[in-house]
């Protein structure tokens, strides 16, 4: 498996570019800004994008979403909660706070839910939703890594107080889909770095106060 994280954008967001070694296709996770530095990376990577997945649609995530997807022609993929009324709410935010310079986001060709595998080739990745931080939040799970999107961070959770989110929610997310995982399943977050199952299983102070 190819993997390069990029910290992009004014909230350090991490976009994550997964590709098969042997037919150079892969996926993009979270475009949250800077195209430019994304298509870059792709093409120095030498990969073919068939599909951009998005974990939630907070601004941070998606800031990127359509320009990289008119880049490559990849489709764009969801959870099937965060739907097409929040994808028009997060729209008209991003219009507001970049002076209208995003216009109007492209739609999902496909829209998920929990269970489902994305397949890249060789490659597979099971859907495990994540609802709290977002309700439409999911996390991906394959090749012995995770990418937890906000719901789970180095030492860290998500935050709750925006609305659609919900404390018991994140936290039932965390124990019942993330924490049932291998304890050395690397855990790609979608801010800061990079940490394990067994790590945050022992260390994170939220989820120990939590049990």
């Amino acid at each position: 498996m190819i993997l390069e994280s990029l910290v992009v954008g004014p909230y350090a967001s991490n976009c994550y570019i997964v590709g098969s070694e042997s037919t150079k296709r892969g996926i993009i996770i979270d475009p949250g800004a800077e195209a430019g530095t994304i298509s870059k990376a792709v093409d120095e990577m030498g990969l073919s994008i068939a599909l951009i997945v998005v974990t939630h649609t907070h601004p941070d995530h998606i800031g990127a979403l359509k320009a990289v997807k008119e880049k490559t022609g990849a489709e764009f993929a969801l959870h099937q909660a965060e739907g097409e009324g929040a994808l028009r709410m997060v729209s008209q935010m991003l219009g507001s706070m970049m002076a209208g310079s995003f216009g109007k986001l492209p739609k999902p060709e496909r829209l998920v839910k929990d269970g489902d595998i994305i397949d890249i080739d060789n490659l597979h990745f099971t859907v495990l939703h994540t609802p709290g931080h977002s309700p439409g939040g999911i996390s991906l799970f394959g090749q012995g890594v995770v990418f937890s999107g906000d719901t789970l961070f180095n030492f860290g959770i998500g935050r709750t107080d925006f609305p659609g989110c919900s404390y018991a929610q994140l936290m039932d997310s965390i124990h019942s889909k993330l924490m049932t995982l291998p304890d050395e399943t690397i855990v790609y977050p979608g801010h800061g770095p990079e940490t394990t199952i067994g790590a945050e299983r022992k260390m994170n102070p939220f989820l120990l106060t939590s049990l």
